[in-house]
């Protein structure tokens, strides 16, 4: 793939080309200008490594352990990640290049989406799902920029999901004409070896949530730049602006996946314009020493404001170090806020040292912000803005999310990464079968199929009804039964 050359300025965006690569890598320079990634230096979050023994990863250790016995002594590093970017495995020969990588953290561990280090290889590879190559200064950040990495993601043959991707790094002063093959080779291999072992295999787990992300501004929700969200929305940022500017621990309680931790970051952001946002959730057991000893010793800092999401979850040790951190805190210090669904579950010596608490209403109890977060997940999605058609709209905005912005966010990214329009057609058939009574899973297929060929504009009932296979009546019937609304003639 032809990458462009970043112009001489950083930021002079309008000097780049309009080839395929060139125009790629506009739309990630952007992103990541976006999500507020420092240019000078990375700080991708350290999350751990889990679940080393699914099909993806045995079978991409075992193509990238040949792979290195090839390229012994040769200043390569090989690595794979998961679909999030962290870094799974990681071999090299060249001992200057892993001290290199160590520098940088680009390691086993630690998560280097685009999202957390701004555009690099495998982090662009993931983010539009074709192999990349990223040459020294195409980087973002400038501390990259004497790499040159080549990625490749590795689709599932079963299933067509992305499981991961293999990455390769050298240095930028080397030759990179052979990488991005041999990047494809080793993707490629390790399918066709999934392929072959996928009899019997067990089902990738759910992602992991992130142990540590620091946050600088960036314009998204959580920085308070996206406009156009509901007064209940707006109602729970000024409480806790409000309780910030006061000098308070402020907790936002509610549903998981509703935007709390968002809301607070908007809060934070309003207070302290130019401070970094630190925000932690609780690890798996095995990670949390590792985790506190990764954010604790932040907590005071100047310009610094943190997040510590789900302390419901907190261990009884775990909530009584962070309370006496608080207690200790002097008054009026940086912004400390915290999340959790359930304000009583929160361990009692945690509970006390909490000054005002805020309630998060679910996603359902805010339609009017469904719309324009689908919009901006959208076009967070693909770089771009995606058109969402009315009734796609209707039927996103009809569904009761129990999950609430975290399945909006799965749905309506899985839906903008396969074309320029959302329509009803690329939703689920959950999503279509709208709330109220929770329908069966026949039934929420049925009720989708009508929704679809509804949607599409038959010229009339009867021919909605000769598509769908049945009756004229049938349909009829079936549309008040599932309170589905339809401007078809008779």
């Amino acid at each position: 793939m032809d990458v462009a050359q970043p112009p001489a300025s950083r930021r002079d965006l309008t000097r780049v080309g309009t080839s395929t690569g060139e125009r790629r890598l506009l739309a990630s320079w952007r992103r990541s200008a976006e999500y507020g990634v420092a240019d000078d230096a990375v700080t991708p979050a350290f999350t751990g490594t889990h679940d080393l023994d699914s099909l993806f990863w045995s079978c991409g250790t075992e193509v990238l352990t040949d792979l290195s016995h090839t390229l012994s002594g040769e200043p390569v590093g090989l690595m794979l990640t998961d679909p999030d970017g962290v870094v799974l495995h990681r071999a090299s020969g060249d001992s200057s290049l892993l001290g290199a990588l160590d520098d940088v953290r680009l390691a086993p561990g630690f998560a280097y989406s685009e999202r957390e280090v701004g555009t690099n290889g495998l982090g662009l590879a993931l983010a539009d799902r074709t192999p990349t190559l990223v040459r020294a200064e195409e980087h973002y950040a400038q501390n990259l920029s004497s790499f040159t990495c080549a990625a490749v993601p590795v689709i599932d043959p079963a299933t067509g999901r992305v499981e991961g991707c293999v990455n390769l790094t050298t240095w930028s002063r080397s030759s990179p004409d052979l990488l991005l093959a041999l990047a494809r080779s080793a993707a490629g291999t390790t399918a066709a070896l999934m392929g072959a072992r996928s009899a019997g295999r067990r089902a990738r787990p759910v992602p992991r949530g992130t142990v540590m992300r620091i946050d600088l501004p960036r314009l998204e929700p959580g920085a308070g730049t996206l406009r156009g969200l509901s007064q209940a929305w707006r109602d729970v940022v000024d409480r806790a602006e409000r309780g910030l500017r006061g000098g308070q621990v402020v907790a936002a309680v509610g549903e998981r996946g509703s935007g709390r931790a968002t809301a607070l970051a908007q809060a934070a952001r309003r207070v302290r314009p130019r401070d970094r946002i630190l925000s932690a959730a609780p690890p798996t057991s095995g990670d949390v020493v590792t985790w506190l000893d990764l954010w604790l010793p932040e907590v005071g800092k100047d310009h610094t404001a943190v997040i510590v999401r789900d302390v419901d979850r907190l261990p009884d040790w775990v909530a009584v170090r962070l309370a006496d951190l608080l207690g200790r805190r002097p008054a009026g210090d940086v912004p400390v806020v915290v999340t959790a669904e359930h304000l009583e579950d929160v361990p009692m010596v945690l509970r006390s040292a909490i000054d005002a608490v805020v309630d998060m209403p679910p996603l359902r109890d805010r339609p009017d912000d469904i719309a324009p977060l689908a919009a901006h997940l959208a076009e967070t999605a693909r770089g771009r803005a995606v058109d969402i058609a009315p009734a796609a709209e209707r039927a996103l905005g009809a569904y009761d999310w129990p999950g609430n912005v975290g399945e909006l966010a799965d749905v309506v990214r899985s839906a903008a990464l396969r074309g320029d329009r959302i329509d009803v057609g690329s939703l689920p058939s959950d999503v279509l079968a709208g709330g109220g009574r929770r329908l069966s899973r026949i039934e929420a297929f049925e009720r989708g199929e009508i929704v679809r060929v509804l949607a599409s504009g038959p010229p009339s009932m009867n021919d909605a009804a000769r598509s769908l296979g049945m009756s004229r009546a049938t349909l009829y019937r079936k549309i008040t039964h599932y309170g589905i609304t339809t401007t078809v003639g008779a």
